[in-house]
């Protein structure tokens, strides 16, 4: 028993120090993201005018993502502190020898990698494409929806699939408001893009629906659309209209919501 104990100890030990290994190159990845959250967070305004009224720096829209980047930078750090504490310069050297191997190749076809590649080219269409372009209610609403599907009502097998839609609607979406074509369009038919993201969001809930109904998964897929749906309605409007703090890129359902909510008729 006691040499069975002694193998089973020792098979922990190369497990964690397997963990450790891969903790220095997530916690360098963590360390990036926070450190680039942060650079973006203060290209923000963290003080602005709107509709005579002037927003003090505590209701920014930076403070969230410089929030979130600060807390991101400083477990990265950590998380690499700690790595390397435990595995040593011979175990950092291991790691760079690891990401130069054929083993790390294949890593990076496994499904839950190709799940990360999801994770980030949902983040990057979010912020790059959907922010400064289409109206915040509605990209926020494509962003989550995707972030469920993929996690909570998708396989791995169609995690693919759903990444090959994010890349099509993104370059279609990217080469109408990059063109010009965007601008023609709203001279006779206001809103083009977001019409055109609401169109894409449609067929997107109407294909993972497909799939929740062969699979089961319909009651996953009706909390998605819940979730989905309502967060971003929720902050949205606390802070569009109880903090007075501008979205980002205000479009179709801004324009709905001032009617509603400027309308005479609640005078």
């Amino acid at each position: 028993m006691s040499g069975l104990t002694y193998y089973s100890n020792q098979i922990v030990m190369i497990e964690i120090e397997k963990l450790r290994k891969a903790d220095i190159f997530s916690g360098t990845a963590i360390l990036c993201l926070g450190i680039y959250s942060i650079y973006e967070a203060f290209q923000m305004p963290m003080k602005d005018s709107y509709a005579g009224v002037q927003n003090v720096w505590y209701v920014s829209p930076a403070l969230f993502p410089l929030l979130i980047g600060s807390i991101l930078a400083l477990l990265g750090l950590l998380l690499i502190r700690t790595a390397i504490k435990e595995v040593g310069m011979a175990g950092l050297k291991s790691v760079f020898n690891y990401l130069s191997s054929p083993d790390f190749a294949d890593f990076l076809k496994q499904p839950v990698t190709i799940r990360f590649y999801g994770i980030v080219l949902n983040l990057f269409v979010f912020v790059f494409l959907l922010i400064p372009h289409i109206d915040f209610f509605l990209a926020a609403i494509i962003f989550l929806l995707v972030f469920f599907f993929m996690f909570y009502c998708g396989s791995d097998e169609g995690i693919v699939g759903l990444i090959y839609q994010i890349i099509i609607g993104g370059v279609i979406l990217s080469v109408f408001t990059a063109s010009g074509l965007a601008e023609k369009i709203d001279t006779f038919a206001f809103f083009s893009a977001d019409i055109l993201v609401i169109v894409f969001t449609v067929w997107l809930i109407f294909h993972y629906y497909i799939i929740a109904k062969n699979g089961a998964l319909i009651p996953k897929f009706k909390l998605s659309l819940l979730i989905g749906f309502i967060a971003p309605f929720t902050i949205g409007i606390i802070f569009k209209y109880f903090l007075l703090v501008p979205m980002p890129h205000e479009g179709l359902v801004v324009s709905l919501l001032d009617a509603i909510w400027y309308a005479e008729i609640w005078s």
